[in-house]
């Protein structure tokens, strides 16, 4: 195909800890080398082995050499994330040229994207004073569009485009060859990667595969952002129309401050109704994501709802006991059952999130807008109006304790510069405040 359409090819193979595939792979590799001595330009033995632990520098040294006795005059060379070529400078001797990845969205440091086509320049001259004489091939870089901060690196349209023009742009200037991760976007990636990894393309995978930043033309990060706009102001009315609606039913005149907190519920609410609905559609994988996605942005949108309706009637947020404890605890009210059942679901599903971020984080992403949602409307309601004196419920302060210390932890693990932490953070917080201050009145006997 890459013959009939006038097109190289750099042949990759794939090769790993299984000796019988690596064999399949590389005599694979060899005669297509033979066969289509015009179209591939180079093959590259072996992908991020090193980095994976799996084959030892020797070992992948005689592949190399190897493949490099049969394919004649086609030039031969491996590819793995810069660091590895600098720990085994054994393989330098085999390859014809050098293939490096640099990911600044990767590092273990991570690279703002206003900074990452300096960082890749820094980087490249580096490796060439490294290993001179040699080209030096940037097999894998770029930015992704969409995934979880990483530090100060922000996965975005508009950064990734900004990174892709200045590294092409740079390229062009230093003369020296770039791949770039990737032509398209890769949804499998996303089962290994997260988010971030099925979003490395020039191209969106579904649909028509358009290009998400066409020349000459604005760069969002939210195409559909009127379409959120308008969604939001409509959400933002029902939740004042929810409270007037309510007001009609009590026989007196809300408090300003009652008002206040309709307002500001409608107002957070209509703001992030459309970036928590994006979230929900590309961050979601998979059954357990779906669901969990589901269920959070239901809590969002529900919450803001609720308690508009419980502002208005003078209630105060009602515990877990209310919900799902004795007969003699549970409200008769069917608005506080479903405030309740929306509380829960939030509590769990924010409990849920921040222990991931504890224990498994690297590939998860931050719910910050479906989350400011849900819980600002909770922590404004308990404010106003003050649960009934009376002991503190067990469930709640285990709950708590465990989001308030959470928070904590990642907070400083994934540092000061991920706002989207940051604010992730402080939501945990807030609704950890929130379960605190929780009371179960006693029933007389």
């Amino acid at each position: 195909l890459a013959e009939k359409a006038g097109l190289k090819v750099m042949l990759g193979i794939w090769i790993g800890t299984n000796r019988i595939d690596n064999r399949a792979q590389i005599e694979t590799a060899i005669a297509l080398a033979k066969k289509y001595p015009g179209v591939i330009s180079a093959v590259i033995v072996g992908n991020e082995v090193l980095l994976r632990g799996e084959m030892t520098a020797a070992d992948l040294t005689a592949n190399i050499r190897y493949v490099k006795s049969k394919v004649g005059a086609i030039q031969v060379t491996y590819a793995d994330v810069w660091e590895f070529w600098l720990k085994n400078r054994d393989v330098y001797d085999a390859v014809d040229f050098v293939t490096i990845h640099i990911l600044p969205y990767w590092e273990d440091f991570p690279i703002r994207a206003r900074y990452a086509a300096n960082h890749v320049d820094v980087i490249r001259k580096r490796m060439a004073v490294a290993f001179p004489n040699k080209e030096i091939l940037i097999g894998e870089t770029g930015w992704p569009s969409a995934g979880r901060m990483r530090e100060g690196a922000l996965p975005s349209r508009a950064n990734q485009a900004r990174v892709v023009s200045e590294i092409l742009q740079l390229a062009r200037q230093e003369k020296f060859r770039v791949n770039l991760i990737e032509a398209y976007d890769q949804p499998w990636k996303r089962m290994w990667e997260g988010t971030v990894g099925g979003h490395w393309g020039l191209f969106d995978a579904a649909g028509s595969r358009d290009l998400k930043y066409p020349a000459g033309e604005p760069i969002t990060n939210f195409p559909r952002a009127k379409i959120y706009a308008g969604a939001g102001m409509i959400f933002s009315a029902l939740v004042f129309g929810v409270a007037l609606l309510t007001l009609r039913r009590r026989p007196w005149s809300p408090h300003l401050s009652s008002w206040v907190t309709v307002a500001i519920c409608a107002t957070a609410g209509g703001a992030l109704l459309g970036v928590a609905y994006d979230k929900l559609i590309v961050e979601s994988l998979g059954i357990g994501g779906w669901t969990v996605g589901i269920l959070l942005f239901g809590a969002a949108v529900l919450s803001p709802l609720v308690v508009a309706n419980t502002v208005m009637y003078g209630r105060s947020l009602p515990t877990f006991m209310e919900l799902v404890g004795p007969r003699e605890y549970r409200t008769g009210s069917r608005m506080q059952t479903i405030l309740g059942i929306v509380l829960l679901i939030t509590t769990v599903l924010a409990t849920q999130t921040a222990l991931g971020f504890v224990f498994d984080p690297r590939y998860r992403d931050f719910q910050f807008a479906a989350l400011t949602m849900a819980v600002v409307p909770f922590v404004l309601l308990t404010a106003l109006n003050r649960p009934a004196k009376g002991t503190r419920p067990i469930t709640e302060s285990v709950f708590a304790g465990a989001l308030a210390l959470s928070a904590v932890y990642i907070g400083f693990n994934e540092g000061p510069a991920n706002w989207q932490s940051l604010w992730t953070c402080g939501l945990y917080l807030l609704l950890a405040l929130t379960l605190s201050r929780a009371r179960v009145a006693q029933i007389q006997e």
